[in-house]
């Protein structure tokens, strides 16, 4: 059985048969004839459903809310904001799609005639985790749909619920049965989705491990992936940054969602000249966060997604302490069979210490003091990954110059990192490849085709 537990009080809420493999063939089947027909509609039709997928995302708002709360452990707040991101992604290229995938002409000598035309593919296939379980759905299934593809998830098994209302929001807001899909499966069926001949592509957000599997198994099938990986975001202060502004930005930061997200802020490299002022005011915003049970109103933390989550991070802090780290800012350890987790704050990091080389998914911070810009790019590029990271200084001449040389998928000046259907979003090395959200977004999954025009 599929469980869905909550991490607060490891109380079972519900339970689940998860499909057989016969029974995702058979969907799989289902998605393909429903393919045919809806590759054939047009973006107003499109436009229309997905407007009525934002509505009934609003509508309902509270409901979707406490199902994300109380299954994987984010405070009711956030779990709003999350539902109504999704009602903005949807609206969003519902008014979008239709421009960002029209005929585009090509320029050509002799007056010839030649223009690139956008296809859907076909079925696609969402592994999804469990941080923002309808965000992410979301990103993928709005600019999938209205490019005239269908879609088929396979969730986070911790999230099972999520799965389906997501479901039932495309079946509420009248698209086609089948259209999109939500697969109660175990990872070992992946594999043969992947496999099936009417599958024509697979995107992933997840580990660093999952990717590579995801990438394989598609590779091998000749079948395209986009990859979300994972991230160890550098905050960068500078000197003449307003470091107010900056520390309480860092906090939020290091704090959205309990700490897991893949863009949160995780290494923290500050300027000598203000790195005791940036630490005291980072130290007392996280201090005075209040932790509470997810539907508490005034609740910023609740706890982890699951109880083995919570053992992996303190195990990766402990050794990091063991080996020399500085306890800036101490937690504790996590209750045996419990998701709680208290905030860490970690100096005096050595390259050596998992704090220096892994992602740290959880509430830790990673604190770094540096002499100037030149010690702060080092160190911010000095990591496997490559997603999201943040600067701050007043002067944006500089900002602009130091950006450039910051290898990831996207640096935020004076703000914090955060993703929005308006901004393309991915990163490089080891967090991935490939691009969702805006126009770059809706064109990963499609048939760039060339149309040459002879006389």
């Amino acid at each position: 059985m599929m469980k869905s537990i909550n991490p607060y009080n490891n109380e079972t809420l519900t339970e689940y048969k998860p499909h057989t493999k016969e029974q995702v063939m058979i969907n799989i089947d289902k998605a393909q004839k429903v393919f045919l027909a809806w590759r054939e509609t047009t973006f107003a039709e499109r436009s229309r459903l997905m407007t009525n997928a934002s509505n009934v995302l609003k509508v309902n708002k509270r409901k979707y809310a406490e199902i994300i709360s109380l299954e994987m452990g984010k405070v009711i707040k956030e779990a709003e904001a999350e539902v109504e991101k999704c009602a903005w992604v949807c609206e969003y290229y519902a008014e979008k799609a239709e421009g960002f995938l029209s005929d585009e002409t090509l320029e050509m000598p002799e007056n010839k005639e030649a223009k690139v035309v956008y296809d859907p593919l076909g079925i696609i296939l969402a592994v999804m985790p469990w941080n923002f379980p309808f965000w992410q759905v979301f990103r993928f299934a709005a600019p999938n749909l209205m490019a005239g593809n269908v879609g088929i998830l396979k969730h986070a098994s911790n999230v099972p619920q999520c799965a389906l209302a997501i479901e039932d929001v495309f079946r509420e807001a009248g698209f086609p049965e089948g259209c999109f899909q939500s697969l109660l499966i175990s990872s070992d069926l992946v594999e043969d989705i992947i496999k099936h001949k009417d599958v024509k592509a697979a995107t992933l957000t997840g580990s660093e491990n999952a990717g590579r599997i995801i990438a394989s198994q598609a590779g091998d099938q000749l079948k395209k992936t986009v990859l979300e990986l994972g991230g160890s975001d550098p905050f960068i202060v500078l000197k003449d940054a307003d470091i107010e502004t900056a520390a309480k930005t860092a906090a939020k930061s290091r704090m959205v969602n309990f700490g897991q997200s893949c863009i949160a802020a995780k290494r923290f490299i500050i300027e000598a000249s203000v790195y005791d002022q940036f630490l005291q005011l980072f130290k007392k915003e996280i201090k005075g966060m209040k932790q509470g049970e997810q539907l508490d109103e005034d609740a910023q933390y609740a706890c982890m997604a699951r109880r083995d989550l919570a053992e992996e991070l303190y195990s990766q802090v402990k050794k990091s302490i063991d080996m020399g780290a500085e306890v800036i800012l101490e937690g504790e350890k996590p209750i045996k069979g419990s998701a709680f987790f208290k905030p860490y704050i970690l100096g005096g990091i050595s390259e050596d210490m998992p704090a220096y080389k892994e992602e740290l998914f959880g509430p830790v911070a990673v604190m770094f003091k540096v002499d100037g810009e030149k010690e702060a790019l080092r160190i911010a590029n000095d990591t496997a990954f490559g997603l999201g990271a943040s600067l701050w200084t007043k002067d944006k001449i500089k900002a602009e110059k130091m950006a450039r040389k910051i290898e990831s998928g996207a640096v935020y000046i004076n703000q914090i990192v955060a993703s929005s259907p308006y901004l393309p979003f991915g990163g490089v090395k080891n967090s991935g490849y490939g691009r969702e959200l805006a126009e770059m977004g809706i064109k990963e999954f499609v048939n760039k085709k060339t149309v040459s025009i002879g006389e």
